[in-house]
């Protein structure tokens, strides 16, 4: 398979991007620095800064983004509150599994960026009111 066939097939599937969140490390600092541990699923596509808060997700224009997150703790809730991302790239929305209350946000890259797309997420963690975002540098980089 080429290099143009895999990006090929590679667009045709959403590009998820996850965060594992250290909700008891991120509460008791206060915010996500260090407790935070970005993922997605296009890394043979280019994608870089895995396993930090400063993932750099390779997309084009029509690509559908997936933004979820999960508790490094078992016990301890996280859930994506908002994404904070320039609206004339991308406009995420927040849906729901069917038949659930697993909640998940999505967009669809509207343009190739010539350069970053810096984004932010805001997570609700435990039973804090306000949500804590990130301040990292993550970012959707273009082709």
């Amino acid at each position: 398979m080429t290099t143009k066939q895999r990006r090929e097939a590679a667009a045709k599937r959403p590009i998820s991007i996850t965060a594992v969140v250290d909700a008891v490390g991120a509460l008791a600092g206060g915010n996500l620095q260090g407790h935070l541990y970005m993922y997605d699923t296009n890394k043979s596509g280019g994608s870089t800064g895995f396993a930090s808060g400063e993932l750099q997700t390779r997309a084009q224009r029509g690509d559908q983004l997936l933004w979820n997150c999960l508790a490094l703790e078992c016990e301890a809730f996280v859930a994506i509150d908002g994404i904070i991302i320039d609206s004339e790239f991308c406009e995420p929305e927040r849906k729901v599994y069917p038949g659930t209350d697993v909640a998940y946000w999505t967009g669809t890259v509207k343009k190739t960026a010539a350069g970053p797309i810096p984004y932010q997420i805001k997570f609700k963690l435990g039973t804090r009111d306000e949500p804590l975002t990130t301040t990292q540098a993550s970012a959707i980089v273009g082709q």
